[in-house]
């Protein structure tokens, strides 16, 4: 509607750019009986400044109605709110910070009863994890436990690189979270976020925005998104675990040079990591590389340990920070870098999980598991010869 001017409102409310009373109404929310809120004016000057992310309200609706008209609903596609314990038919209101907007999501799907489960599988709740004493020290791991950490690893690896080549304009989140959980119990594995303290898919899927923790729905990517696909398997008692962001069509040139900047971040990150480096040091190299680069660096959600238990010690932050200890021998972690295009602060959508930039530009992320070996590191979850080639640097 670029060039309509705004229609006269029926009632006095707050201006949806800057809260003064408003009596004008965009034409095409009146078009489409939109309510007033959120649609309504001060002034002409208003409007066009809130056009670019004021438009995308109509066609959400337009995707809306045509989902809720779809057999797709009848399938008990819902809302998530309360970290995925209740789902709603209505989409949750929220001050939100992008043109990003949740959309319902499916049921949970299902693993067979052969595949060796988490002890969160059945009821969401993890027993062993919260209150065992590797939260507080780092383990040191065996032979056999690093052998089958390669294993898991590498399948893990083998199902995000299916997630990569299914992704294009076009394809649901959902459907996303769907190759990823075929791919893993065909391998004979447990996708490791299902139901961990709730989480309702088998995946996360983290659109633009989205910082992590994006929940997989009914949203079809478009062309310029860019989404970060962060997959973790269970397999012969261990957990694998790393993500990386894909661009989805034609994406505009800031966005590719903030990928690529988070791609560095963590490859140099993991250049430093071998026996006797302290953790606080891959916050430093990461800070310093964003910030360089003018991006900043998310401070809520860190790299952290890694094996018979999803979350334990160390914690890694990525920013500049005073974290304890060194690097040893045996240990396993994860680094994975969260770099915003704007300021590093971040916000909780109402389902309890999605976590987004606060000024609402877009944040990328990637992340690997690493082994501490006797001269350096093993990338457990590395690139393999038959990974897609979905990033243009690295074939330069």
């Amino acid at each position: 509607m670029d060039g309509d001017s705004v229609t006269q409102a029926e009632s006095t409310v707050s201006c949806a750019r800057c809260g003064k009373p408003a009596h004008l109404q965009c034409p095409k929310c009146v078009e489409l009986k939109l309510p007033r809120e959120g649609a309504a004016f001060c002034s002409q000057d208003c409007f066009k400044a809130a056009w670019s992310s004021h438009k995308s309200v109509h066609v959400k609706l337009k995707n809306d109605e045509a989902f809720n008209h779809s057999e797709e609903l009848q399938k008990n596609w819902l809302y998530c709110l309360k970290k995925g314990q209740i789902r709603t038919p209505q989409c949750p209101h929220f001050d939100w910070t992008g043109t990003l907007r949740p959309y319902p999501i499916s049921k949970h799907r299902v693993v067979p009863a052969a595949i060796e489960k988490p002890d969160w599988a059945m009821d969401g709740i993890p027993k062993i994890e919260p209150s065992s004493d590797l939260q507080s020290r780092v383990e040191i791991k065996t032979p056999d436990k690093i052998e089958r950490m390669r294993e898991t690893c590498r399948i893990a690896r083998e199902v995000l690189d299916a997630a990569a080549r299914f992704i294009r304009p076009g394809v649901t989140t959902d459907e996303i979270d769907e190759v990823v959980h075929e791919a893993t119990i065909a391998a004979g594995g447990y996708p490791s976020p299902l139901n961990y303290h709730f989480f309702p898919k088998s995946c996360c899927t983290s659109v633009n925005e989205v910082i992590c923790h994006g929940i997989p729905d009914a949203r079809r990517l478009e062309d310029g998104d860019i989404v970060n696909v962060d997959v973790t398997v269970y397999y012969k008692g261990v957990h694998g675990d790393l993500n990386e962001t894909y661009f989805v069509g034609n994406v505009d040139e800031e966005s590719q040079r903030l990928v690529r900047c988070t791609y560095e971040c963590l490859e140099k990150a993991i250049s430093i990591v071998k026996p006797g480096v302290r953790f606080r040091e891959v916050g430093e190299v990461i800070n310093r590389h964003a910030s360089l680069s003018g991006f900043s660096v998310v401070k809520s959600y860190c790299g952290h340990g890694i094996g018979e238990l999803f979350h334990c010690a160390p914690n890694i932050p990525h920013y500049e920070n005073k974290a304890v200890g060194l690097m040893k021998k045996g240990q396993i972690f994860t680094i994975e870098p969260m770099i915003n295009a704007g300021i590093w602060r971040d916000r909780l959508w109402p389902d309890g999980w999605t976590a987004v930039t606060s000024d609402g530009k877009r944040s990328a992320q990637f992340e690997h598991t690493l082994l501490v070996t006797e001269t350096g590191v093993e990338v457990l979850t590395g690139r393999l010869q038959s990974s897609p080639h979905v990033f243009p640097w690295l074939s330069s």
